[in-house]
């Protein structure tokens, strides 16, 4: 399985990164599968250097704020009228919170729901699993202002056997995500919060937090991403390695990792 970051800045684009969206791979029966977690504004650009948007087999969104889902209304533009228009193909798997099929409607400023076309959607939430082809896809609440998800990634590991990794999305630290992450491989958290003395609870979390979150769940990496996109990440990921106690990786675009 394969962690590749097509955009990790947080709350908004910055000068070096669009927001969330990770693209997970893995070969399996003689093809690759192609899971895309989140799909923030101006990643189906660069999302497309490395496969087609219209035929991966699946597109999870943690939540419907606009920095980690609105993209999927370009996805249906391209879908509809795209290079594959016409071809017949199926529509393309959604995940998430329920509620997301109506934001893409929102964001694309629709009057009738010729955007979902695109999209076979299915809401998930807290204990609910999904298989995609070799991928196993476990849901829990995460703590944010709006419906959100964290999601466990389970597939093949390029050195043989499973490996699991798990995305937080944008949550505060809480113990259904704590419980979700035990024992993962890896895990992608958040730490969208600069490192200060208080900061508004049930939204994100810091670098500190994030360490505290992967040391606690026993994981065996950890990556942090969504670091605000006016904060320079390097504090964030000295707390975060403190807090972990052992190195840590930064998500930032064009990042791989195979695990």
């Amino acid at each position: 399985m394969r962690l590749t970051v097509i955009g990790s800045a947080g709350s908004t684009a910055g000068p070096d990164s669009p927001p969330s969206c990770y693209l997970i791979e893995a070969d399996h029966e003689g093809r690759t599968w192609r899971i895309v977690l989140d799909l923030g504004p101006g990643t189906l650009g660069p999302l497309q250097r490395l496969c087609d948007p219209t035929a991966v087999d699946a597109v999870v969104v943690s939540h419907g704020h606009p920095d980690h889902c609105a993209d999927l209304a370009s996805l249906s533009v391209l879908f509809r009228y795209g290079p594959a228009a016409g071809e017949g193909r199926a529509p393309v798997p959604l995940y998430g919170p329920a509620g997301i099929d109506r934001r893409v409607v929102q964001i694309a400023g629709s009057e009738d729901d010729r955007d979902l076309e695109a999209f076979a959607f299915t809401a998930v939430g807290a204990g609910d699993r999904a298989q995609v082809g070799p991928f196993t896809l476990d849901f829990a609440s995460a703590w944010h202002p709006v419906p959100a998800n964290a999601v466990r990634v389970t597939g093949p590991s390029v050195a043989g056997g499973a490996v699991s990794l798990v995305y937080t999305g944008d949550t505060d630290r809480c113990d259904t995500v704590l419980d979700l992450a035990r024992g993962a491989d890896a895990l992608l958290a958040e730490a969208g919060w600069a490192h200060q003395a208080v900061n508004p609870p049930g939204i994100h979390m810091t670098g500190t937090q994030a360490g505290e979150l992967a040391r606690e769940a026993g994981v065996r990496a950890l990556i942090v991403t969504h670091v605000a996109s006016w904060v320079d990440p390097a504090q964030t990921l000295e707390h975060a390695a403190a807090a972990f106690g052992a190195a840590v990786t930064h998500a930032h675009p064009g990042a791989v990792a195979d695990l």
